[in-house]
């Protein structure tokens, strides 16, 4: 028996809400074990943060650093709303709603235009 396009809708509204929920308890968990790295380490808050080098990522957190987790829990908050958009263009298209699909590709290109600008500008 197929679903209608209202209960299709439903239901990709409520995994996405799901996903958003899990990567939101996951931000928050990751920025946590950063914080207390820096207060086990003695550093102040206040004291300004380390640059983002992505090449260093994986090695600050094999190494317990906290601006590692504290980068990566960055990212993943940076991440959730675009992961949004891209869930929404999906459900979108299986719906065959796609006028609603070009909008979210449209949004995913005004991210991906912000994003290149900040890199252009600080390089």
């Amino acid at each position: 028996m197929s679903r209608s396009p209202s209960e299709h809708s439903a239901r990709a509204e409520w995994r996405i809400g799901r996903l958003l929920i899990a990567m939101t308890y996951t931000s928050v968990a990751i920025l946590v074990v950063g914080v207390l790295l820096m207060v086990a380490a003695g550093i102040s808050p206040l004291s300004g943060g380390p640059p983002f080098d992505p090449s260093e990522l994986i090695a600050e957190l094999t190494t317990a650093t906290p601006a590692g987790f504290l980068w990566l829990g960055l990212l993943f908050v940076i991440a959730t709303p675009i992961v949004r958009v891209i869930g929404a263009a999906i459900s979108f298209g299986l719906g065959g709603q796609w006028i609603m699909v070009w909008i979210a590709v449209a949004i995913l290109l005004v991210i991906v235009v912000g994003v290149v600008s900040a890199l252009t500008l600080t390089v």
